[in-house]
C-alpha cells in the first residue's frame, strides 16, 4: 500500500510541475493547474498521515466488547485446534527451556510428544529450577527468555509463600480474561464511564538474592504500564489515586478508600476487590469510622489517623469542604437497619459488587448480600497465582451457581478424570479419595464429570496440577464451562478420614444455623488437626460477632462433629480412633492480627484468604490462635 500511495503522489507532482511550467493562456488552463496543486496537497497530507501510522504506534481502543465477544466466539468454536496451535506456541517461545529439554522433548510441539515426555507435575518438581531464577540463574531454565519476576502465592496455609515465573506472555493472557468477562459482564450491566469503588491494595516487593523482583501476582499487574493501557477501556477509573492503592499502611489506605469513594458517591458505578472476604472486611470497617468520614468531607480536612505523606498529600488534593454531603451521608447511615443495603444506599449508581467469591471465599457471601442489598454479586473469573483457566460469560448466574468459559488461547489445558470408589458414589464429592485416569484434552471433557485441572502456561509451568476439582457444567461452543467445587487437597486427616477445606464449610454453615436465634453470626473460622493427644482430634476456631450462651455453644460443638459425613471420619469417631472435636471460641480481632501477620510478611490484602486449616508448621499463626482462645468446648455427639 505504501509503494501505491508513493506511485499516486508522484503522477500529481508531474501534473503540478508539467501546468506550472506552461504559460497559463487561459482561465480554463488556470483553474485546471490550481484544482490540481490542491487535490496534491490533499493527497499529500492524507499519504503522510497514512505514512505516520504506519510508523507511530497508534492508540486504537483497547477493547469493543461486541469485537471481543466475536472473537471468543470465533476461538471456542474450534477450541480443540485452538488447544493445539496454543500448546505449539508455548512450545515454540520456550524450546531452549531446559525443564523441557530434561525430559528429551527437544524442539517436537505436537501434542502427543509432548504428553508422552513431560510429565505432570506440582509445585515441588519445578520449585529448583524457580530457585535457581531467584538466585540469579539467567540461562533458559523454564522459559525461553529469562524470567524478571517472580510471583507469591498467598502461603497463608503453611505460612510460607511460594515463588512462581511472572512474564508479558502471563500478563497478556491476563487482559484477554478480562478483557472477555467484562464484554459478557457490560453487556448485562452497563456501566458507562463512571469511577469504581475499589478496594485494591499493592504489596510489599523484595528483591531476591539475584536480584529478581518478587511480588504478589496482582501487584506484578498493577504497576506495569501494559497492564493499565490494556485495562483503562474496560476499567472504570478507579476513585482513589495509585499512592492510596500502593501505601505502606493496610489500614490507612483501606480509610482512604472509604473516604475517595464517598466523595465521588454519585459517580460510582461499580464496587470491587479482589476477594469477597476484603470486600466484607471494607464495610465492617466502614461500620466503626463512618462518622469520621464524615467529619473529614464535612471539614474538608484529613484525619489524623492518616500519617503517610503520600497518601495524605494525594488525597488532600481532591477533599474538599462538602457539609451537604455529609450531611447526607449521616442521614442515609443513621437510617440504616442493621447496615443492610449500605452500598446501594450511598452509592446509589452502583450496577453491581464484584469480586472472587468461589471456593474459600463462599463462607462471605451472606455478610456480603447483607451489605449489597438488591445490588446483583458477580463472581470474578477463575484463576490462580500459576495462571488463569476460565472467564464469567454469565454474570447473571448468583456466586453459587457460576461457571467458567476455557479461553482455549490463554494456555494448554487437561483434566484429570476423577471416579468415585465403588461404594462412595452417594457421598459428599469432596470427601472422596478418587480414583484417577489419564488426563483428557479441553474438548474430551464430559457434562457432569469431576476433573482435576492441569495447565500448561506461557510462563513456564507445564502439566502443572492446580490441585482444584471442577464440574463440568456444558459448553459454549465447543469449550467447557466449569464450575469451581473446591480444593482437592485434605485439610483435615488423622487416619483414615479424608475432609476438605469445602466439608469444613458444609460443617460450619450447618452448626452456625444454631446461632440464628440468637442474632449472632460467625466472624470466621479455621480449623487444626491436634495430633499431640491420643487419639488424635479436629479444633475448629470460631470468631463471633457476640457473645453466645453456654449452651448453645456445646449444641454447635455437637453439631459439627456430626456434620462431617465422611465415613472414614464417622466410623472413627464410633471405634474413638478420632477423639470428639474441640470447638474453641475466639476474642473479636483475632482474624484481624492474623491478617495483620500476613501483610507484615509482604502479602497484598487483595490476595488475602483466611486459613481454613493451619498447617502445624505455621507456628506464628496457631500462637494468636491459642492466645487469643477464650472457651473450649468438647462435642459429646458420639458419647464420652
Amino acid at each position: 500500500m505504501l509503494r501505491d500511495n508513493t506511485y499516486f503522489l508522484g503522477i500529481l507532482m508531474d501534473c503540478i510541475s508539467i501546468s506550472s511550467c506552461r504559460k497559463v493562456k487561459t482561465n480554463l488552463t488556470f483553474f485546471l493547474s490550481m484544482f490540481l496543486q490542491v487535490v496534491c496537497k490533499v493527497a499529500l497530507f492524507f499519504w503522510l498521515l497514512a505514512l505516520v501510522a504506519k510508523i507511530l504506534p497508534v492508540q486504537m481502543p483497547i477493547c469493543s466488547c461486541e469485537e471481543t465477544i466475536n472473537e471468543f466466539e470465533t476461538l471456542t468454536r474450534d477450541a480443540g485446534r485452538v488447544q493445539q496451535d496454543t500448546l505449539k506456541k508455548i512450545l515454540e517461545l520456550n524450546a531452549d527451556a531446559e525443564y523441557l529439554n530434561h525430559f528429551g522433548l527437544n524442539g517436537r510441539t505436537d501434542v502427543e510428544s509432548y504428553k508422552a515426555c513431560i510429565p505432570l507435575c506440582v509445585h515441588s518438581d519445578v520449585e529448583p529450577y524457580i530457585q535457581r531464577i531467584a538466585d540469579g540463574d539467567t540461562s533458559p531454565l523454564l522459559t525461553g527468555k529469562p524470567v524478571t519476576s517472580l510471583s507469591l502465592s498467598s502461603g497463608t496455609t503453611h505460612g510460607k509463600p511460594k515463588f512462581l515465573p511472572f512474564n508479558d506472555e502471563l500478563l497478556e493472557t491476563t487482559l484477554q480474561i478480562f478483557q472477555t468477562s467484562y464484554a459478557f459482564r457490560n453487556r448485562e450491566y452497563p456501566i458507562g464511564k463512571g469511577k469504581a469503588l475499589q478496594f485494591i491494595y499493592g504489596s510489599k516487593q523484595v528483591v531476591t538474592e539475584g536480584g529478581i523482583l518478587a511480588t504478589t501476582a496482582t501487584t506484578n499487574l498493577y504497576r506495569r504500564p501494559r497492564y493499565k493501557e490494556g485495562m483503562k477501556d474496560i476499567q472504570s477509573q478507579c476513585c482513589s489515586p495509585d499512592e492510596v492503592v500502593f501505601g505502606p499502611d493496610f489500614h490507612q489506605s483501606l480509610y482512604c478508600h472509604l473516604l475517595c469513594g464517598l466523595i465521588y458517591s454519585d459517580e460510582v458505578h461499580q464496587v470491587f476487590s479482589t476477594f469477597a472476604h476484603s470486600l466484607v472486611h471494607a464495610f465492617q470497617t466502614f461500620e466503626e469510622v463512618w462518622k469520621d468520614l464524615c467529619a473529614d468531607i464535612r471539614d474538608g480536612v484529613l484525619s489524623d489517623k492518616v500519617t503517610v505523606p503520600s497518601i495524605r498529600e494525594a488525597v488532600t488534593k481532591i477533599l474538599k469542604p462538602n457539609p451537604e454531603l455529609a450531611d447526607s451521608i449521616q442521614k442515609k447511615c443513621m437510617g440504616l437497619s442493621n447496615w443492610y443495603g449500605v452500598i446501594p444506599a450511598l452509592w446509589p449508581n452502583a450496577k453491581y459488587v464484584y469480586g472472587i467469591m468461589t471456593g474459600s471465599m463462599e463462607p462471605y457471601l451472606k455478610k456480603l448480600r447483607h451489605y449489597a442489598g438488591h445490588l446483583p454479586l458477580i463472581s470474578a473469573d477463575y484463576g490462580a497465582s500459576e495462571g488463569w483457566v476460565g472467564a464469567n460469560i454469565n454474570p447473571t448466574l448468583p456466586p453459587e451457581q457460576v461457571t467458567y468459559a476455557v479461553l482455549p488461547q490463554t494456555g494448554y489445558f487437561e483434566f484429570i478424570p476423577l471416579e468415585k470408589p465403588k461404594g462412595e458414589e452417594s457421598e459428599n464429592s469432596a470427601s472422596i479419595h478418587y480414583i484417577e485416569s489419564d488426563p483428557v484434552g479441553l474438548t474430551e471433557v464430559k457434562i457432569g464429570r469431576i476433573y482435576e485441572v492441569v495447565i500448561t502456561t506461557f510462563g513456564g509451568l507445564y502439566r502443572y496440577r492446580l490441585g482444584d476439582i471442577v464440574k463440568v457444567a456444558g459448553f459454549h461452543n465447543s469449550t467447557p464451562e466449569l464450575q469451581f467445587i473446591c480444593r482437592r487437597s485434605l485439610v483435615l486427616s488423622i487416619n483414615i478420614d479424608k475432609n476438605t477445606e469445602k466439608d469444613l464449610q458444609l460443617a460450619v454453615e450447618e452448626a452456625g444455623k444454631l446461632l440464628e436465634a440468637e442474632k449472632l453470626e460467625i466472624v470466621d473460622f479455621t480449623s487444626y488437626v491436634e495430633k499431640s493427644s491420643d487419639p488424635g482430634r479436629y479444633v475448629i476456631f470460631w470468631e463471633l460477632s457476640s457473645d453466645a450462651s453456654e449452651d448453645v455453644l456445646r449444641s454447635c460443638a455437637n453439631c459439627l462433629d456430626l456434620a462431617f459425613v465422611d465415613a472414614g471420619y464417622m466410623g472413627s469417631r464410633k471405634i474413638k480412633t478420632i477423639g470428639p472435636l474441640e470447638l474453641r471460641i475466639l476474642k473479636k480481632g483475632t482474624f484481624q492480627e492474623i491478617l495483620d501477620h500476613f501483610l507484615s510478611l509482604g502479602g497484598a490484602v487483595s490476595q488475602f484468604k483466611t486459613p481454613r486449616f493451619v498447617n502445624p508448621l505455621n507456628i506464628k499463626v496457631l500462637q494468636i490462635l491459642n492466645r487469643n482462645t477464650t472457651k473450649s468446648y468438647f462435642s459429646t455427639a458420639y458419647g464420652l
